[in-house]
């Protein structure tokens, strides 16, 4: 009777061995991809917004719907604050960071990115009636940024420039919106931010109140982030993308938006 119950036990825990490397590679080697969470600025124009009625609308949000449609996977759209987006992936509440997400080295040390999908700069936006027309008009002045965006890091790399803002740093808001609203009520002088946003922004006001300068704070790629290890999903995702370029879908989707 005890050799039997030897002999169970033994199987059991070879059975055990087997499950737990099974869920090993589950976790590590494949991919479960049933749903995917991809986190956003909900606020970010034209990339990802909400609408009128409240709907997440955007360019990158229309490229998002027809990649996860092709893989034939569920999605969730998770709009997130947009500091701790890096936290927010490497905790897994989110699979991946989608939404005018510029590459740049310092990214690069946290997250892989996907192939660069659009191009961008970060350029100076003040009202029209100011005397503001080149960085150096910025000595003194109050200069508005979205906090943990690209923007800030493009800024930093000049700091010639920035030790001559107010107080020798930026404004930092939580949404480019935000900073925007600061720069109309006369609060900040100058709103520093991406053209892709900054531009759309305009479109919607009155673009003869605005006025961009010819000098910006250096040009940048856009790209989507994701885990370290989740390198399968990455080459999934460019696999996708390639294609919809191949077939027209990449350019259809960018007319829409900006044409």
């Amino acid at each position: 009777m005890k050799k039997v119950k030897v002999f169970l036990l033994m199987i059991l825990g070879v059975l055990l061995v087997i499950t737990g490397c099974s869920n090993e590679n589950i976790g590590e080697d494949s991919l479960d991809i049933s749903k995917l969470i991809m986190g956003m600025d909900d606020t970010f124009a034209p990339m990802g917004f909400r609408d009128k009625q409240g709907e997440i609308i955007g360019f990158d949000v229309d490229l998002a719907k027809e990649v996860f449609k092709r893989m034939d996977v569920d999605y969730e759209l998770q709009a997130i604050d947009w500091s701790m987006k890096e936290t927010e992936l490497s905790s897994k509440n989110i699979d991946m960071i989608w939404n005018g997400y510029s590459i740049t080295d310092k990214r690069k040390e946290k997250v892989n990115f996907s192939q660069a999908y659009l191009e961008n700069k970060q350029i100076i936006v003040t009202l029209s009636d100011t005397n503001i027309f080149e960085k150096e008009d910025l000595n003194g002045k109050k200069v508005a940024v979205q906090n943990g965006s690209s923007t800030l890091e493009a800024i930093n790399k000049e700091p010639e420039i920035v030790e001559t803002f107010e107080n020798g740093e930026p404004i930092l808001f939580d949404t480019n919106h935000e900073a925007f609203l600061d720069l109309e009520a006369g609060r900040s002088d100058v709103v520093v931010a991406d053209e892709v946003l900054a531009r759309y922004y305009i479109k919607q006001k009155n673009a003869d109140d605005y006025r961009v300068l010819e000098e910006d704070f250096g040009k940048e790629e856009y790209g989507i982030g994701f885990r370290k290890e989740d390198e399968e999903l990455l080459e999934k995702v460019n696999k996708v993308l390639d294609d919809m370029r191949e077939d027209g879908t990449y350019d259809s989707i960018y007319q829409k938006w900006f044409n």
